[in-house]
């Protein structure tokens, strides 16, 4: 766990957060035309906006002149340009994140208004998604290391989205999510997977994937009772882990799909935002039964952040995890992608994956 006193690298924070990589920033549909909202990012203030034509846009949500934030202003229009106004002196921002107008100027050329600027974020939007890019050095535009996230979705939109805020550093909650053990112990619904039926062995192949990893396409445990529910026989599931803190998973049967995107937002050194985003098509059960999903996938998210207040008790006496195998091995091999990732930035070379295929085995 990153505690806060690493020495920043590029590519990496103090703070222990990846930089040059692409974050969860919010859902398309929060982002209304015209409208504008903050959240708080890596530790830093972003404004998150649209403009009246569709344009989504992301600024360091501080007006340089009286620091007031700029989420708190209104969008108007600035020679034919959309422009974000600050609501303390009327500064207007465009969506590149310069100044375009100071009213209070005598005459415009007393002030070089266009050297003044905020940081601007790049925004890819994607399946009702927005994503961020946390650049590394934020005054120097060079290309993006990584390429905006994509899951081959084509257009579908989420049929629903949960969120919860872990009171957990990044890393700590990442390696909570994809502990493969827990799931008996801390998910023992009855109609996810009852006590009854006891651990089993599980033996599951893992390779390389862009930028981590994934567990190869498989026919679910037997023991998972809610995929034989929803899906009916011959189902199978793959699920991939991505840095900095994405992680999805899809499962099949003869011609319904369902994807579940789980994202990782860090937001304070000890808070990280946590959003499960489905889609799914050719399923109309799981449309008939949208309502009881929902609550379920709170109570699954709520289930892992109470273990994470847990966690907190023990982190407050002791920093270091007895981590064994084969159960933490992801954990390690996430620990490793970020020091290469690391290294990569600060040494200016591609990033090299250092995953190897491997079969892991575990009981749960």
């Amino acid at each position: 766990m990153a505690d806060g006193t690493l020495t920043k690298s590029a590519g990496m924070t103090s703070e222990g957060w990846l930089t040059d990589s692409w974050y969860f920033a919010c859902a398309s549909k929060s982002l209304a035309p015209g409208a504008q909202f903050r959240r708080v990012i890596l530790g830093q203030p972003v404004m998150l906006a649209r403009t009246e034509k569709g344009e989504a846009f992301a600024l360091r949500d501080v007006c340089p002149h009286r620091l007031v934030p700029l989420s708190a202003g209104k969008q108007i229009e600035t020679d034919g340009q959309p422009t974000i106004q600050c609501p303390y002196h009327g500064w207007r921002f465009g969506t590149d994140g310069r100044c375009s107008h100071m009213p209070s100027l005598v005459k415009p050329d007393d002030f070089a208004t266009d050297k003044v600027h905020v940081r601007r974020y790049p925004v890819h939007e994607v399946n009702g998604m927005i994503f961020v890019y946390v650049a590394d050095n934020p005054r120097v535009e060079e290309p993006l290391a990584a390429p905006a996230p994509a899951f081959d979705l084509g257009l579908l939109r989420p049929k629903f989205i949960v969120a919860q805020v872990f009171d957990a550093h990044m890393d700590d909650a990442v390696v909570g999510l994809m502990d493969p053990a827990h799931v008996p112990f801390v998910h023992n619904q009855w109609w996810w997977r009852p006590p009854s039926t006891g651990l089993r062995l599980k033996e599951k192949p893992f390779e390389p994937a862009d930028r981590g990893w994934s567990l190869a396409r498989h026919t679910p445990s037997g023991n998972s009772l809610a995929y034989k529910m929803l899906m009916g026989s011959e189902v199978t599931t793959e699920i991939v882990f991505q840095i900095p803190g994405l992680r999805w998973e899809i499962v099949e049967a003869k011609k319904a799909r369902i994807f579940t995107l789980t994202c990782l937002t860090p937001i304070t050194v000890k808070k990280t935002r946590i959003t499960q985003i489905t889609f799914w098509q050719n399923a109309p059960l799981l449309d008939f039964v949208l309502p009881i999903l929902i609550p379920a996938a709170q109570k699954f998210l709520g289930q892992d952040g109470h273990m994470v207040n847990l966690q907190n008790q023990g982190l407050a006496y002791q920093q270091n995890m007895l981590w064994i195998d084969d159960i933490d091995v992801q954990a390690k091999w996430y620990r490793t992608l970020k020091k290469e990732w690391a290294a990569s930035r600060s040494d200016g070379r591609p990033f090299v994956n250092p995953i190897e295929p491997r079969t892991l085995r575990w009981r749960s």
